[in-house]
């Protein structure tokens, strides 16, 4: 017999753990069926962006005018997404090592990007998927130093969110640096770095100026007279892959629709599918075709690589209808939409949760100037409480019931599924 606490979605224990079981079947049918084709996915994707690369170094040395500059920096910002999205954090994540080959391995990847490989699979592979979503816990994409949801108390300093966010979007390769690095965290905190710490941020400074050289200072003077346009596509091709990786991102873990979850403690014996369930309910995907899904790195399926994240990522768009379909039998919500409207969600609630709870909803042209005197008398005043609002108590009953049942849902008799 199994206790029957209610989880998030409504699900009861014995739902939960029938979910797990339909969900590990998908897993499972990928890793008996995966083989050559998925081996020759991966190996002509790396040829394909090595010659994007050098095409576009080519094209940049050779050409002087404006023709040869679009198209060098275009094929340059097309390497730079296939290095980061498809390849790099796939490969980095464990996907393609059982071809076992040492040119495409987790352990000896090397990519463009200003964080060193292991301090990114350790914060990404062994936090950010274990604690997806949980304040306090998950360090990605701003949930160290960001408002991410109703329940967590308003403070001025908020007001700054959405420019805040702006500015890591252009640069994102370094504020994905600054998050590995647990960086928010500290200067909340306001905590002295241990001398491990510092090692590790000496480390990624250094890979840093050395990436910035290679971009900004080899690749010019190759170019002999024409380092000028070499210089500005460099600086173009970077911060297109930048915004890219960013919207990309910002669209699985943070449009409305997504939750985030307060937890002090995640309980060690979180089962299969109550981990399962945390991913399903604190990621989005991004509908589109095959191009939009391959140059997104495939985290377009969000959903999917949160649940399987060492698969394949090829096989993702392959599982998705049958994830769906998991979704649908246990009544839970799929969140996908267009890259428009996702990109879109994704700032509206940057933008909302800058501001007091309500702001927003209660604000138009007729009644503006005296709520910004409001918001200006809530600065002054300091940090705010998230009370009031039945939209607010109920955000914070829906944190506290996942709280509550992701602790106490319990298995007998067939004992607790195996934790991820």
């Amino acid at each position: 017999m199994t206790t029957t606490t209610s989880t998030p979605g409504g699900l009861t224990a014995a739902e939960v753990e029938l979910l797990g079981h339909d969900l590990d079947a998908i897993r499972q049918d990928v890793l008996d069926d995966r083989g050559e084709r998925d081996a020759a996915y991966i190996r002509r994707l790396v040829k394909v962006q090595r010659c994007l690369e050098l095409g576009g170094r080519v094209v940049l040395l050779a050409g002087r005018n404006r023709t040869a500059w679009v198209v060098g920096t275009t094929a340059l910002s097309l390497a730079k997404i296939l290095d980061n999205m498809e390849i790099g954090h796939n490969v980095l994540h464990g996907q393609w090592d059982w071809m076992r080959d040492p040119k495409i391995h987790s352990s000896t990847w090397q990519w463009d990007h200003t964080s060193p490989p292991e301090q990114w699979q350790r914060a990404h592979n062994q936090v950010h998927h274990r604690y997806t979503n949980i304040i306090g816990k998950d360090n990605d994409l701003g949930y160290g130093i960001m408002r991410v949801d109703e329940a967590q108390e308003w403070r001025p300093r908020y007001l700054l969110q959405p420019i805040q966010n702006l500015v890591t979007a252009c640069i994102f390769e370094q504020g994905i640096a600054m998050y590995d690095l647990d960086l928010g965290e500290h200067l909340r905190d306001k905590r002295k770095m241990t001398p491990e710490k510092k090692a590790e941020a000496i480390t990624t400074l250094k890979r840093g100026l050395r990436q910035a050289a290679k971009d900004y200072v080899v690749w010019p003077l190759l170019s002999g007279r024409g380092w000028r346009a070499t210089l500005s596509a460099d600086a173009t091709a970077n911060l297109v892959r930048n915004l890219w990786s960013h919207s990309i991102i910002m669209c699985g873990h943070f449009p409305e629709g997504v939750e985030a979850f307060e937890l002090d403690e995640l309980d060690e014996d979180e089962s299969r599918g109550e981990w399962y369930v945390r991913q399903m309910l604190g990621s989005a995907n991004i509908s589109g075709p095959p191009v939009l899904h391959l140059l997104a790195g495939n985290l377009s399926h969000q959903i999917e690589h949160h649940m399987f994240p060492d698969l394949p990522s090829n096989r993702y768009a392959e599982i998705a209808p049958r994830v769906r379909q998991v979704f649908d039998k246990y009544g839970l919500s799929y969140c996908s939409r267009p890259l428009v409207q996702q990109v879109g969600s994704a700032w509206h609630k940057v933008v909302r949760l800058s501001l007091p709870n309500g702001w927003l909803a209660d604000t138009n042209r007729r009644n503006l100037v005296p709520q910004l005197r409001k918001l200006a008398r809530s600065a002054g005043r300091g940090p705010t409480a998230p009370r009031g609002s039945g939209r607010v108590a109920a955000a914070r009953q829906r944190i506290a019931t996942s709280t509550t049942a992701l602790r106490t849902l319990v298995t007998t008799k067939n004992g607790a599924l195996t934790a991820p």
